[in-house]
């Protein structure tokens, strides 16, 4: 495994910490994560749902005492000197685009979270279905981020060095062409040594703590951390998010309300950390009336983000992942 550095000794110990659980785990995290993509189309989607449902729920009450709140991810880098204009946390949103339903549903929920006064990032998939230039486009007009989605939502990115370091130049390619230093890691899967190879200034590839995910190696805190290549000659902010995602929550949990949500975001606000909140579009029901198996009500989302508006009103710092990533490096080098 390559080796990166932090920039001082809290930073270290998310470092040493999230490379010892990826290296114990690697090779077969690896191996099975090669193999259930590769034997997941023959699956039925409802199968594969039904067995996930079972297992997410026997996980969450074994890991109750560290999700959705690990008591040990509330503590500040001796370096933090807090967020901007001394706002109480700071509040970032951001939407995975996983399928081409996803995409068809972006600009529904760019025009509702407008109207309520926030803006968001949106994480595009480049070699998975077909992207709209303009759609980006009319993003970043009305004030929205794009980012790089992985490369082909395939769950191979980091199946091995080489097959990685091979996508990179693809995927470099694509920050450049869609103008974005943003990158987002589909499953969160993640070497952060080797993404120090990508052409960013963030990433969103890991939480501070989610035993749902397929590589539950969480960084443990509700902070973002620089993450710097050994030789220096490279660095970028790792932005993890810090609220449950989504399709766990209201598609394998099966959760009626955003109490979850809600509970973390105030543990957040106390803390004085980032609360980012990666959601789905392919997930959102807009249209009222029965979910589908994986959908639910786009009103749960939006009720929780007017909870955050009307209950903290000016104590917090709504913005955008690349600004948060500027902040940190700015709070760093002072």
């Amino acid at each position: 495994m390559d080796s990166l550095s932090f920039f001082e000794r809290p930073n270290t110990e998310v470092l040493n910490r999230i490379q010892r659980n990826t290296v114990a785990n690697a090779f077969p995290m690896n191996l099975l994560t090669y193999l259930y993509y590769t034997i997941r189309p023959a699956i039925p989607r409802n199968i594969q749902i039904a067995l996930r449902r079972q297992y997410a729920r026997h996980l969450a009450s074994k890991m109750a005492h560290v999700w959705p709140i690990n008591s040990d991810a509330g503590t500040p880098p001796k370096w933090w000197n807090g967020w901007p204009d001394g706002r109480k946390f700071a509040l970032v949103l951001s939407h995975d685009v996983d399928t081409q339903r996803g995409h068809h549903r972006v600009m529904q929920l760019a025009e509702l979270e407008k109207k309520l006064g926030f803006r968001s990032c949106f994480n595009f998939v480049p070699e998975r279905y077909k992207n709209s230039d303009s759609l980006h486009k009319i993003l970043r007009q009305k004030g929205f981020e794009i980012a790089v989605h992985g490369l082909k939502h395939d769950g191979k990115l980091f199946s091995t060095k080489k097959v990685f370091e091979n996508r990179a130049v693809s995927i470099n390619h694509y920050l450049n062409l869609w103008e974005t230093t943003g990158f987002t890691s589909p499953s969160m899967h993640h070497q952060l040594a080797w993404m120090a190879r990508l052409n960013i200034e963030y990433s969103i590839s890991t939480f501070d703590t989610d035993p749902f995910e397929p590589q539950p190696d969480g960084a443990t805190t509700i902070f973002p951390f620089l993450v710097q290549s050994k030789d220096k000659s490279s660095a970028f902010v790792e932005l993890p998010y810090t609220l449950p995602q989504d399709f766990t929550l209201f598609v394998l949990l099966q959760e009626k309300d955003n109490q979850t949500w809600k509970k973390k975001l105030d543990w957040i606000a106390e803390k004085g950390g980032m609360a980012l909140l990666n959601t789905h579009t392919d997930y959102m029901n807009f249209e009222g009336g029965r979910n589908a198996v994986e959908e639910y009500s786009v009103d749960l989302y939006l009720d929780f983000i007017q909870y955050v508006k009307h209950k903290y009103a000016q104590s917090f710092w709504h913005a955008l992942p690349v600004d948060v990533a500027r902040h940190v490096r700015q709070a760093y080098t002072g």
